[in-house]
């Protein structure tokens, strides 16, 4: 039977383990005697005079080779215990567990052999944690249970006393939908089984399908755990599949849908950084990643993850053929194209739209749909009187596609924003001139210039009193010949700057140099006169007085 590791459950009940426990009385328990813990103790620890620790007493007649002496143990009455007083208590627990390790190791020994036991379906790169599933009894016998359970054995036992096992197995295969309604407790025991049976199978990738598609049906016999459940069971099957096995894109896909099922996004998203390894080992080609990386994106979409989605997205789309003319064409990246332009038009907080306007399948848009090719356009590189104009030309139809004029303008308005800001030279911008750019009112200006810093297109401060905006940074909504241009004539006057903050440091450092010789010069000119003084008065040296003595006196 299979079971999973550590759980024991069995997924199909023993008649007779059922009818031996039929008639047992059963026995109450006695409550637990409390007793410390075997081993060294602190010498803090007390005694509890209420239940102390059941220590064996020695025995009247006393073997030498029976072990150590065990001394009678003292009175309880809150007696502080040293080391020394239970020291030879302490000795002979460690020799006991040292013979149950030795036990167990020959035990160990015994049954295994002394090569370690191979351990199968455990892999690195997984799903989820590392799972095993213990096996025991031949496939005959195993499938035989397994239709036992799903009730058709007496169709399955004509092939398998034929060895005739993919006959077998496809019948069991087909009836396994009733797994979904089993009890809670044999679900996952059963489902490991059919999972191992299919394994086994000569062509697993015949029934694979089935299994999965079962597991995202609701599971009628736990709907408060039934999420958890077919997760685990999904989960298995990707992870008993060795590594480079393609059947694993099948498996993963299943559980993508079934995640999106069950708005569960965000368990799968941190798995998804493994994706593209996943495609080089299962070497899975263009249009399956493509699949995957939509479905993925339809995924996240539905759990309000726009971010993640409009990523998968352009990933799907990057992997049509650009030297492919009629791959970029067709209907599928022209459809795709579409829903990644309206996606990001639609988004509020995204400003950037270089890297969907430089995929060939988007650019491939001019032909087939110009006027979402000309609405990119505005909001790319244009500006709010652009797009008022691309109205009045189209009218009604952004209503029709059924896209939000008052996010759209309020984009709209933001990059307006940003372009003015970048094409000021002298990076302050008045009132008027904004309002008048945005067309809004004068009061408010500064709601805008907030809202604008907020989406990190532009940095800089407001001045009330002079009316202005002071721009300290801003970001260029797309980067041509005339924004080279722009920037050689920056890069021209810092280099002017930088040319005349270096001539008038090396002046400042030659009025330094003259001034410290003008100094030195003066020393020198001091010390010369001293030295004059010197020579003139250099005779009239001073005699050395004589000591007294008494005749002086």
């Amino acid at each position: 039977m299979a079971t999973n590791a550590g759980q024991g459950n069995s997924a199909i009940p023993r008649a007779a383990e059922a009818k031996a426990a039929e008639g047992k009385a059963t026995k109450k328990p006695k409550p637990p005697v409390r007793t410390l813990p075997p081993g060294p103790r602190s010498p803090y620890d007390l005694y509890d005079a209420v239940s102390p620790p059941a220590l064996p007493r020695r025995p009247k007649h006393h073997n030498r080779n029976q072990g150590p002496r065990i001394p009678e143990p003292g009175p309880v009455s809150r007696r502080l215990r040293t080391p020394k007083s239970y020291s030879p208590w302490s000795t002979i627990k460690i020799n006991e567990h040292v013979q149950e390790v030795l036990d167990g190791a020959t035990i160990y020994f015994d049954f295994f052999g002394s090569k370690r036991p191979r351990v199968t379906g455990l892999t690195v790169n997984k799903m989820a944690a590392p799972q095993l599933i213990f096996v025991d009894g031949s496939f005959a016998e195993l499938a035989q249970e397994m239709a036992d359970y799903v009730q058709i054995g007496n169709d399955v036992k004509p092939y398998l006393e034929k060895e005739q096992n993919e006959e077998a197995l496809q019948l069991i295969v087909k009836a396994s939908s009733v797994l979904n309604s089993v009890p809670e407790k044999d679900f996952t025991g059963a489902y490991n089984l059919l999972i191992h049976l299919v394994l086994q199978s000569k062509d697993p990738k015949k029934y694979l399908p089935t299994v999965c598609s079962n597991l995202l049906k609701p599971i009628t016999s736990s709907p408060a755990h039934g999420f958890t459940l077919a997760a685990n069971a999904l989960s298995t099957v990707f992870n008993l599949l060795d590594q480079s096995n393609p059947l694993r894109y099948n498996v993963m896909l299943q559980i993508i849908r079934f995640i999106r099922q069950h708005g569960q996004f965000d368990l799968l998203k941190p798995r998804l950084k493994n994706l593209e390894g996943w495609f080089l080992e299962w070497d899975t080609d263009e249009e399956e990643q493509r699949k995957l990386y939509s479905e993925v994106s339809d995924a996240a979409a539905e759990a309000g993850d726009d971010d993640e989605s409009y990523y998968y997205l352009i990933k799907a789309l990057r992997t049509f053929e650009r030297d492919e003319q009629e791959e970029i064409t067709s209907e599928d990246a022209q459809k795709l194209s579409l829903k990644a332009l309206r996606m990001a038009l639609s988004a509020p907080t995204r400003f950037d739209f270089q890297d969907l306007r430089g995929l060939p399948t988007v650019q491939a848009l001019s032909d087939s749909h110009p006027v979402y090719a000309q609405l990119l356009d505005i909001f790319a590189e244009q500006d709010l009187e652009d797009y008022n104009d691309f109205r009045d030309e189209h009218q009604g139809w952004i209503e029709q596609e059924k896209l939000d004029h008052e996010k759209l303008q309020r984009k709209i308005r933001l990059l307006t924003f940003a372009s003015l800001a970048a094409g000021t030279p002298n990076r302050e911008i008045p009132y008027a001139n904004i309002a008048k750019a945005l067309q809004i009112p004068s009061e408010d200006v500064e709601m805008w210039a907030i809202d604008v810093v907020r989406a990190k297109l532009v940095e800089g401060r407001l001045s009330q009193q002079q009316q202005v905006f002071l721009v300290h940074r801003t970001t260029y909504r797309v980067f041509t010949a005339k924004q080279w241009r722009e920037l050689g004539t920056r890069v021209d006057q810092y280099k002017t700057i930088v040319d005349r903050l270096i001539a008038t440091l090396r002046n400042s450092q030659l009025d330094v140099e003259k001034q410290r010789e003008r100094e030195q010069q003066e020393v020198e000119r001091k010390m010369a006169n001293a030295g004059i003084s010197d020579r003139h008065g250099g005779d009239r040296r001073r005699q050395p007085q004589k000591p007294r003595t008494d005749e002086d006196d």
